[in-house]
């Protein structure tokens, strides 16, 4: 499997999809490009960021890279490799995974089912995180079908007396098994369905001959440091990388420590406001990303191994 499978499954959606030497990117919001697949590093030349901003009429592009990149923001990958049991986790999450497992089975699902009963997970997730307005049930089930026969897409779910109390939608590609959507439902919550559907899922794929790694997910832009948490409790880690930010050079008077405040400002007075929240993390991101590593804000997980990833003088 491949990234240009990825890349049909967001064209499906609608979404608009541009190929560059360096790698894929999507309009993940109007005029805003994400590189994908998301755990590639790629180092563009600016040459190649300049004519996908021009081209595209961009406001702004995100991609990861290598930590020991000259630009761009001290980050992580949340990933999981070889190996992986019960061993790897702690005690008690060892034993949240065992009454999970027993809670509920994990297994895979047709895509179909969790485009008709997984919107309301995704809803019942999406208002824990205090993200109501970020996405609707039209959306969820274009998602989901537009996977549904492509190779490397599959649907897992977490079941307890027939009923759907969990679930994932999973992406095979190159050696990477990724997981792009996960939700649960509020009710089961105290039975540690989440546990046992991420123990599940990559135990599973991790098996798999062809699959070195699971990818969870990016360094959020706006997400509080605690939204990863329970990956790392499940025995999934940090990899270090920086996520850089480039805008449109137009753009250049107000990338500013004071545009940055009063964004921060917006958002105290409109937290429901999802884009501020985005907005906010790409001008802190950007920001952070201009300077040297050594004098960046590290993201708690990392801190540990900052001496180490600090480049040698």
């Amino acid at each position: 499997m491949n990234a240009a499978i990825f890349a049909e499954w967001l064209r499906r959606q609608g979404c608009r999809v541009v190929r560059t030497p360096s790698s894929y990117w999507c309009e993940v919001s109007t005029r805003v490009y994400q590189a994908f697949p998301y755990y590639w590093q790629i180092a563009p030349p600016e040459d190649e960021l300049s004519h996908l901003l021009h081209r595209q009429h961009a406001i702004a592009l995100r991609y990861s890279t290598s930590v020991g990149a000259l630009y761009g923001k001290v980050s992580y990958h949340v990933v999981c490799e070889r190996p992986y049991d019960l061993s790897a986790l702690s005690r008690t999450t060892r034993q949240n995974v065992t009454r999970g497992l027993q809670y509920a089975q994990v297994q895979p699902i047709p895509i179909s089912r969790l485009a008709a009963e997984g919107w309301a997970m995704r809803l019942d997730t999406l208002q824990r995180q205090g993200r109501i307005d970020a996405e609707n049930e039209a959306w969820w089930r274009r998602l989901c079908h537009s996977a549904a026969d492509l190779p490397g897409f599959e649907a897992w779910g977490a079941i307890h007396e027939g009923e759907l109390v969990a679930s994932c939608l999973a992406f095979a590609c190159d050696d990477y098994y990724t997981i792009p959507y996960q939700q649960s439902a509020s009710a089961h919550l105290q039975y540690r369905v989440n546990a046992a559907l991420f123990f599940g899922v990559t135990s599973q794929a991790l098996q798999r001959a062809d699959k070195k790694t699971v990818f969870f997910c990016l360094q959020s832009l706006d997400a509080p440091a605690s939204v990863d948490e329970f990956k790392f409790r499940m025995g999934f880690a940090a990899l270090p990388v920086r996520q850089r930010v480039v805008f449109h050079p137009w753009l250049a008077p107000f990338l500013a420590p004071g545009s940055h405040a009063i964004l921060k400002r917006w958002m105290a007075r409109y937290p429901e406001k999802t884009v501020l929240a985005k907005a906010e993390g790409m001008l802190r991101f950007y920001l952070e990303g201009q300077r040297p590593p050594e004098s960046q804000e590290w993201p708690q997980e990392l801190a540990a191994h900052r001496s180490g990833l600090l480049p040698t003088q």
